[in-house]
């Protein structure tokens, strides 16, 4: 992560955001499939559908977990290495060339 980090992210809280985003797309994908087949949450706590955020002050470390589904293997392998497709990548150009961080939302 440290290479994705500071490699296309010139500023961490916009990686920061980026992640937690992609953990609220997560929850919107098993909430679509959970239409068709409500046993796709699983049982008990495992029907909270929630991102969790805990720090740890000892480690220096973030982390982010959520209870959605990310992407199955083939569309790992057909989206790997597309930062652009996400428009992050147009976003960070622009950023750069003097856009204005407060429209991030």
């Amino acid at each position: 992560m440290d290479i994705i980090i500071n490699s296309l992210y010139t500023n961490k809280e916009i990686f920061l955001r980026e992640t937690i985003s992609n953990s609220s797309d997560a929850l919107d994908k098993i909430r679509y499939m959970a239409i068709t087949d409500p046993e796709v949450l699983g049982d008990g706590e495992n029907r909270n559908l929630e991102v969790k955020v805990e720090f740890d002050e000892v480690a220096k470390t973030i982390s982010i977990t959520d209870r959605g589904i990310g992407m199955t293997k083939s569309e790992l392998i057909k989206n790997l290495g597309t930062v652009a497709s996400s428009g992050t990548l147009k976003f960070a150009e622009a950023l750069a060339s003097g856009g204005d961080i407060n429209l991030i939302g």
